[in-house]
């Protein structure tokens, strides 16, 4: 890596200090280069407290005179940074795959989706590790443009602050209101909601790093899956069974039609491991399984197996838990 390399990371909003998940994607971008925070809205001064402390060089606003949720439009206005950059980092959200998918058009640069690893290769490339066809095949994929674009699922790295904090600078970049009307393809903007993160609900299942779920085993009785994640600190998850009888909302629903999950751990609770849940958390660090049927297929890819009655083992576990941190 040279001094002057410049590793981007899009996020979505400036206005409140980052979660985890961005925090990560600083992380990362800190062993590819001088880094630089982009978002399309101005940086608040506690956020600009906390990227410092994450070590960032520079805070971009991109100012869209246009609608810059517009996949076009955004991938347009990102062309106006990526000069000269090694390589930009994303969260693997649904949105921001399409924007650097179309950044990836627009630029010629090299694209790599969910990656699980970022790291820098031989000769200066930047190499991105991801697991496809559900979670059966590991790859390694280098890219030899002069710049990379990266989703990243979350929970890739755990998030530290740098030893040399920074100040970053703040700069604004105006995007022409004829160029976004352009990039926009006659494409119009009805409506947007912003769905708010509950705090108080625990972590978003998709960035979460810890995650119980549960199965068809429960029974529709969820409350020792919830007990568990409580004690934990983690997301609550669910096979799309137990979506389908009405046990558990839909939002909860881990597999290839759902949410895909990458936590550090996952406790999957009365769930067989049907090839659809295996294809949304078979990427998770740690894989534990709790079912009274010790010839489950889950038991096949988990790293720890407890056969036994999840009702009475959760609870157990819980207790453990919160024994054990006082």
């Amino acid at each position: 890596m040279t001094s002057t390399s410049t590793a981007l990371v899009l996020v979505d909003s400036l206005a409140e200090p980052l979660r985890d998940a961005d925090l990560e994607l600083v992380t990362i971008a800190r062993d590819l280069g001088v880094v630089a925070v982009v978002s399309f809205d101005a940086p608040a001064p506690a956020t600009l407290d906390q990227l410092g402390a994450y070590g960032v060089a520079r805070v971009v606003e991109l100012a869209v005179d246009g609608e810059p949720h517009l996949t076009g439009v955004a991938a347009q206005a990102l062309t106006h940074v990526t000069d000269g950059a090694r390589v930009l980092l994303a969260r693997a959200t649904f949105a921001h795959k399409e924007v650097l998918a179309r950044l990836a058009l627009l630029s010629g640069a090299g694209l790599v989706i969910d990656a699980a690893q970022v790291r820098e290769g031989d000769g200066g490339s930047v190499v991105g590790a991801k697991r496809v066809f559900a979670g059966t095949w590991d790859l390694v994929c280098e890219v030899r443009t002069p710049l990379a674009l990266l989703t990243v699922r979350p929970n890739s790295v755990r998030p530290s602050e740098a030893s040399d904090p920074t100040t970053p600078s703040v700069e604004k970049v105006d995007v022409p209101a004829e160029e976004a009307s352009a990039a926009a393809g006659g494409v119009r903007l009805v409506s947007r909601t912003v769905h708010e993160i509950d705090a108080e609900a625990g972590p978003a299942l998709a960035e979460a790093a810890y995650v119980v779920a549960g199965g068809r085993g429960t029974g529709g009785d969820f409350a020792p899956v919830r007990e568990l994640a409580d004690a934990l600190g983690a997301a609550v998850g669910s096979t799309r069974d137990c979506v389908d009888e009405g046990w558990i909302e839909h939002d909860t629903q881990i597999g290839q039609t759902g949410v895909t999950i990458s936590p550090r751990l996952y406790i999957g609770a009365g769930i067989s491991g049907a090839p659809h849940h295996r294809g949304g958390m078979q990427a998770s660090e740690v894989i534990v399984a709790v079912n009274s049927d010790p010839e489950c297929p889950i038991f096949e890819i988990c790293d720890f197996a407890v056969v036994g009655d999840l009702a009475t083992v959760l609870p157990q576990a819980a207790a453990a838990i919160r024994e054990r941190r006082g």
